[in-house]
């Protein structure tokens, strides 16, 4: 996640650089479950109204939970499908408050009315994201259930109305990008406390709809407009906070956008804590336990599996010798193509490598989604590399380059 206005701010009031030191414990996106009551066209864990089997008991998952906090992981997200229909989210969510971990809840929102949404607040969670992915018909179109808009909405305005922080999660692609000037005038309407702009991931239904990917124009446009507002937001101190995910080339967007209009010494700063931050996080400080209990690097690496909480334990596998955790670990990545020529590797960590994979077969080509020329990350020698996509099952690759 490249956290824009918190980078913005550092142009404006600049803060000393924090360098990790030591094991870096990771962010723990846990999918309690599959299901989900909607059926959203870029799902990437292509989740439905049904029960599937296999996914942890209760018992299973306070184990699991018990080890996240022996372990100190420094933050847990409950996501899905719709967690919100696992029975015992409650009482997962209740232990790990006491756990003292920062704890954020990602739902589609349209199931927070009510007593369950005096639930949801009653937790304490420090954070709430609530998926829209445009205005009115175009929501319910992309999650396939009519009325889905108007019933996130009264979500958020019940978390609202209960004093709990919420986010609107927007992914972009070529069918909604026009309506994001839309969705951040709701954002300011409505009074929510994050603006979370998502690339598309081609894992799930989302790889079967990559054709529809926002073209680089789209998101060029997008992180200018972006970029604007949380500009204008650090300048009049205004409290909505705009990060982005899945496309870690933002931060690389971004620093050329700053090199254009402040000193060098403030470029140095924000380059410094950027090159801190690193970029794409995936095995590092970002990890992912399924449904069933496995454990990937990220949320979109489906196809590669760590090992299982059901055989060991989440600590033990993250602390392991896992050879593609191994490789993801290394600063820097054995990059390919544009990315391994890139000047500014070192800010964006290589992008977002499942993409890589979905497309060549190979986790270590260059992200096709890198919409930076090749003049702009200082590689005019090189031609950008024409992508076949990769035809074959993604794991067997895999181990080809491990």
């Amino acid at each position: 996640m490249f956290r824009l206005s918190h980078y913005m701010h550092q142009l404006v009031k600049p803060t000393p650089v924090r360098r990790r030191n030591g094991e870096v414990k990771p962010v723990v996106i846990w999918n309690l479950t599959r299901r989900c009551n909607l059926q959203c066209r870029h799902c990437y864990t292509t989740s439905a109204d049904h029960v599937f089997p296999g996914e942890l008991t209760h018992e299973q998952a306070m184990g699991v939970l018990e080890d996240l906090g022996d372990f100190k992981i420094p933050a847990l997200i409950l996501s899905g499908g719709e967690p919100l229909m696992r029975m015992d989210l409650f009482e997962i969510a209740e232990r790990a408050r006491k756990m003292k971990m920062y704890l954020a809840l990602s739902t589609n929102g349209t199931a927070i009315e009510g007593e369950l949404a005096e639930r949801v607040a009653d937790i304490g969670f420090d954070y709430v994201g609530i998926s829209i992915d445009g205005i009115g018909a175009t929501n319910d179109w992309f999650r396939g259930k009519e009325g889905a808009f108007d019933k996130a909405l009264a979500g958020v305005r019940a978390c609202k109305a209960r004093g709990v922080r919420v986010g609107l999660r927007f992914t972009i692609t070529q069918e909604n990008a026009g309506q994001l000037p839309e969705l951040l005038a709701l954002a300011d309407g409505e009074g929510v406390d994050k603006f979370y702009l998502s690339h598309l991931v081609y894992a799930g239904r989302g790889d079967k709809h990559r054709g529809a990917d926002a073209t680089w124009s789209h998101t060029r446009t997008a992180m200018d407009l972006l970029i604007d507002r949380a500009w204008r937001a650090a300048d009049a101190g205004c409290p909505l906070e705009i990060v982005t995910g899945n496309n870690d080339a933002d931060a690389v967007y971004f620093l050329r956008w700053a090199e254009e209009r402040f000193t060098s010494e403030q470029i140095a700063h924000l380059k410094g804590h950027l090159q801190a931050w690193g970029g794409n996080s995936s095995g590092v400080g970002v990890a992912n336990i399924d449904p069933q209990g496995a454990v990937h690097p990220d949320t979109y690496w489906s196809d590669y599996t760590i090992g299982s909480v059901k055989d060991r334990p989440f600590s033990a596998l993250w602390t392991g010798d896992d050879p593609m955790l191994a490789q993801l670990r290394r600063r820097p990545r054995p990059l390919k193509g544009r990315c391994g020529a890139c000047s500014y590797k070192m800010v964006c960590g290589g992008n977002t490598r499942i993409r890589a994979l979905q497309l060549t077969g190979d986790p270590w080509a260059e992200d096709p989604a890198c919409y930076m020329s090749d003049r702009e990350i200082g590689v005019e020698d090189s031609d950008r590399l024409t992508v076949t996509p990769f035809r074959g099952k993604s794991r067997d690759p895999i181990h080809r380059f491990l």
